[in-house]
């Protein structure tokens, strides 16, 4: 189970189908998306996530970066004055932490200065995903360009620590090369609880997706099987029974008081709101069938074939596994949603309308 997920998705719009794959792979808690492609209105209807996204200043839809934040842990949206593509939550899994996702196009400069700022706008401790296009042998290229010094001069300067090792994230395609131009970095005090891998699967795009996991999420104590429904329940209810009085705190040392305001308030919660599962779920896909699973399998095969030997054949017969995947995706997603519309007649109950409208709201989104 990772905590964390960053990914540059070249377009998140047509990698919504692999966007589920990798949350119901990897079931992470915040998902930073990098280069989504989004205009203003534009939203990602995903069950069970909260979405957040900044746009590219200009009219096409470039550039971009977003977060999906799980709704099974509180959060909350950061402000943050800055010209950069840069967005940031806190969100509390088993302790706060703030979470931003970064795009640094390759062709435009960044000043130093923008990147000073943006760090002393984040509350401590955090995390920083993204992909900034910088090279250095830090992060397990073989040369240096000038946004890799820019993004040492940053780690140097804060004191933050670096989470990659020497796995490639990116594939250029034209060179039949692999590179590492995106970064995961984090304040000190959280450095030891997390392990950075990478995906081996570009899932359509040509980043690899990061995946970091906290290894205090393997401990059961940090697993809640459940948690508190505050949209259901009464919090008039729960003002009247979390009645903490002077007596509590000052009577008593520290650690008795903080026991004894704790329990008032877990039992006002108790008596106040209902709790639900806290279980990992899915992400569907209605119109996912056995052809596209095979023509996915073949993809994945072509794929492994390559990357063991990148030779111009391999990237061929890859690229065409790849086009008939999209193909059969495509076909299987049209079929979907004229069974969908062919369902609806003036029978059927608002109920019934209501659920299939919501299970194919992506499709509406869309047309």
């Amino acid at each position: 189970m990772a905590s964390f997920v960053s990914w540059n998705c070249r377009g998140i719009k047509n990698k919504f189908s692999d966007l589920k794959d990798i949350i119901n792979l990897h079931q992470p808690s915040v998902i930073a998306l990098q280069e989504t492609y989004l205009k203003p209105g534009d939203t990602i209807p995903l069950k069970h996530f909260n979405f957040l996204h900044k746009n590219s200043t200009g009219d096409r839809a470039t550039g971009g970066v977003a977060l999906l934040t799980s709704n099974s842990f509180p959060t909350l949206p950061l402000t943050l004055n800055t010209p950069l593509q840069a967005i940031a939550v806190q969100i509390h899994t088993h302790s706060l932490i703030t979470v931003c996702s970064l795009y640094l196009p390759p062709n435009t400069p960044v000043d130093q200065f923008s990147l000073n700022n943006l760090i002393s706008q984040l509350p401590t401790p955090f995390i920083i995903l993204g992909d900034m296009n910088g090279h250095s042998p830090l992060w397990g290229n073989p040369d240096t360009n000038t946004r890799g010094l820019q993004v040492e001069k940053l780690l140097n300067d804060h004191n933050l620590c670096l989470l990659n090792n020497d796995e490639y994230t990116y594939f250029h395609e034209p060179t039949r090369t692999f590179h590492s131009v995106d970064i995961a970095m984090c304040t000190p005090s959280v450095f030891p609880y997390f392990s950075l891998q990478v995906d081996n699967d570009l899932h359509n795009s040509d980043h690899f997706p990061l995946i970091l996991s906290d290894n205090r999420r393997q401990n059961p104590r940090f697993n809640s099987a459940s948690r508190y429904n505050f949209n259901l329940g009464s919090w008039c209810t729960f003002s009247s029974l979390a009645n903490i009085t002077k007596e509590m705190v000052s009577d008593n040392s520290i650690d008795i008081a903080v026991k004894n305001v704790t329990e008032v308030l877990i039992s006002a919660a108790d008596h106040s709101f209902p709790k639900i599962s806290n279980t990992f779920k899915k992400q569907r896909k209605v119109w996912w069938n056995a052809d596209c699973r095979e023509a996915h399998k073949r993809q994945r095969k072509a794929w492994n074939i390559f990357r063991r030997n990148p030779t111009t054949v391999n990237l061929i017969n890859y690229k065409q596994a790849k086009a008939n995947s999209r193909r059969v995706q495509r076909r299987s997603k049209r079929e979907s949603w004229e069974r969908y519309i062919s369902s609806i007649n003036s029978t059927i109950s608002s109920k019934k309308l209501w659920e299939r409208v919501k299970k194919n709201f992506w499709y509406i989104q869309i047309l």
